[in-house]
């Protein structure tokens, strides 16, 4: 065994992530994005309690890949929110990773420079800027979590927050502040009868294993597989 790797043994590069509170301090929350992530997750819940009669209806692109264009169609989306306020209770669709089982772009945090460069940090930050232009609109965001580590920079500017199904990703639902907390199956034509244990999967009690600290002590690497 001497002389042989047994580590790592497919990675070819690890570069050190600023912390989520290092990206929180370059991108702060302002009292305007705050107030409308507050308001929109008392909203939601409202809606899911049958308290507020109006629907809400998520819309929004399947993942972010030009925050300009991102943020024109927030303003569009806002417009027709304040329009149909009455009935309907709109919600951003906000996603910047794009989960594959083929290669591929995966998304705005992985690759923001579409270029295979993946420049994380950068995506993290960008991703991040997006997200609080679009509730400086006063128009709450929902997206969806692949993992327990992006929603620690991320976290404070969703309303809503839409994990993958599974053993790893209910109990991370959980641990999650934004009100939509239900798990998306892997089988989309799930039974009614998946869909309806979703919220209580995700609302029961859970402890997850993490690599970065909420509060930012640790830091993050990322890895390259050839």
């Amino acid at each position: 065994m001497q002389g042989k790797q047994i580590h790592n043994t497919n990675v070819v590069a690890q570069d050190v992530l600023a912390t989520p509170e290092e990206i929180r301090r370059r991108v702060p929350l302002t009292e305007r994005a705050g107030q409308t992530v507050v308001e929109g997750r008392a909203t939601v819940e409202r809606i899911l309690d049958r308290t507020d009669h109006r629907l809400l209806v998520v819309v929004g692109p399947c993942s972010i890949h030009d925050p300009v264009a991102a943020l024109d169609y927030a303003r569009r989306l806002k417009a027709l929110g304040d329009e149909l306020d009455d009935t309907l209770y709109l919600v951003m669709r906000v996603y910047f990773e794009k989960p594959r089982t083929t290669t591929g772009w995966k998304g705005l945090i992985n690759d923001p420079h579409m270029n295979d460069s993946f420049d994380i940090e950068h995506g993290l930050q960008l991703a991040r800027k997006v997200l609080l232009d679009i509730n400086e609109l006063g128009l709450p965001t929902g997206t969806e979590a692949l993992d327990p580590i992006s929603p620690q920079y991320l976290g404070d500017l969703r309303a809503g927050s839409r994990p993958r199904s599974g053993s790893r990703t209910a109990p991370m639902a959980a641990c999650r502040s934004p009100s939509m907390r239900s798990c998306r199956s892997r089988d989309r034509t799930a039974s009614w009868g998946s869909i309806r244990r979703a919220p209580s999967r995700s609302s029961a009690p859970a402890a997850i294993a993490t690599a970065t600290s909420c509060c930012g002590a640790d830091r993050r690497a990322r890895t390259t597989t050839p």
